[in-house]
């Protein structure tokens, strides 16, 4: 059992276990990885899927050059593999993982995180407060 150590309240409380199980070791997804946006104008949740292939070390490498991923590339934007939307997380979740295939994601927690993230995506747009994705 995880040992989480006692705080003064119960929002305290679960944002500690949440901050301990994000250290956690997560190997990445060789179908690639996403980024979600909100769309506040169109009210629509916007999940770009991208690329990469994973070497021996878990590097993510871009699909086209070669190049270990940097999440602060200063050169041009890379472009989507596609892009998904939808008003809900549920209705851009059921575009991931159902329908004849092939599916974007092929691990499980990837899944799962997406599914969080998305969730809270969603609130964000339906209280129009700002969006960032963890």
């Amino acid at each position: 059992m995880l040992e989480i150590p006692e705080s003064s309240s119960l929002t305290d409380s679960l944002q500690e276990l949440d901050n301990h199980l994000s250290r956690r070791f997560i190997a990445l997804d060789p179908n690639g990885y996403f980024l979600i946006k909100v769309d506040y104008a169109a009210t629509e949740l916007v999940l770009e899927h991208y690329g990469n292939t994973i070497d021996d070390k878990g590097l993510a490498h871009d699909t086209e050059t070669g190049e270990v991923l940097n999440c602060r590339r200063a050169n041009e934007p890379r472009q989507p593999l596609a892009v998904y939307r939808g008003r809900t997380a549920k209705q851009v979740g059921i575009q991931l993982t159902e329908g004849d295939g092939p599916y974007p994601l092929s691990r499980l927690d990837h899944a799962m995180y997406l599914g969080r993230e998305l969730q809270k995506a969603e609130i964000c747009l339906r209280n129009g407060s700002p969006y960032s994705q963890d």
